[in-house]
């Protein structure tokens, strides 16, 4: 960053100022809490969250240091919440990813369903399920998204990443006002709460767990130690 573009010692100090504020509104807010998803609490933490990372970008560009600590759980990609208090009504957004790991067990899956719609004298056309893309589409447009979702494997499916928003709304939408973009108008600053799965967080969890090990002192193999054979008697 240039010179003529870094904050000023006092933005730097402004900022501090904020984040003293919004410690004391998050403690208030924790105090008065009314339950255990209260959005007062809520809306406190990303508030806390916004001003301290915005401390800790103006303390950086001015002095190139940073701050101690990391807020747990904030959602890095969304804004506070500025949505209403009190919605009228919710909007949840969920996308579950698969990989197609077993086609053939898809196809056989897809086929039985074929055969069962054909013997009752419907169903989709002849051969459908004789593609991946075709069996997909009999999959999906017989079982509901969470029934495949829990059955996935049966399917021939392997589980990626997924995450679910609940956006907040004044009032519902219109019967099919957003059905040709059902994402497109999703507002960030009105998202209530989300949910994500991945397995970047299971790596994370293994990581922390073998730096657990290495503290503990456990000691480990070299190339040269000499390893005894399993009595097979035993």
């Amino acid at each position: 960053m240039s010179d003529a573009a870094q904050p000023t010692a006092a933005e730097v100090r402004a900022a501090a100022e904020a984040i003293k504020t919004a410690l004391d509104r998050h403690l208030a807010a924790v105090e008065l809490r009314s339950g255990e998803d209260d959005p007062a609490v809520y809306e406190a933490f990303n508030q806390l969250a916004a001003a301290a990372e915005a401390y800790d970008e103006l303390l950086y560009d001015r002095y190139d240091e940073v701050t101690p600590f990391e807020i747990p759980g904030a959602d890095d990609s969304l804004p506070p919440y500025a949505g209403p208090e009190e919605p009228n009504a919710v909007s949840v957004l969920i996308r579950r990813d698969y990989a197609v790991a077993e086609p053939q067990r898809l196809l056989a899956q897809a086929q039985r369903v074929e055969a069962v719609e054909h013997e009752d004298g419907g169903g989709a056309g002849e051969d459908a399920a004789a593609t991946v893309h075709g069996a997909l589409g009999i999959l999906f447009g017989e079982f509901e998204p969470d029934e495949i979702a829990s059955r996935h494997k049966e399917f021939g499916l392997e589980e990626g990443d997924s995450t679910l928003w609940v956006t907040a709304a004044d009032e519902p939408a219109e019967p099919g006002e957003w059905l040709e973009a059902p994402f497109e108008q999703a507002d960030p600053q009105r998202v209530v709460c989300r949910f994500d799965v991945s397995a970047v967080f299971d790596e994370d969890d293994e990581d922390d767990e073998a730096d657990e090990i290495d503290e503990d002192g456990l000691d480990t193999l070299d190339e040269d130690d000499d390893l005894e054979p399993l009595d097979a008697e035993r």
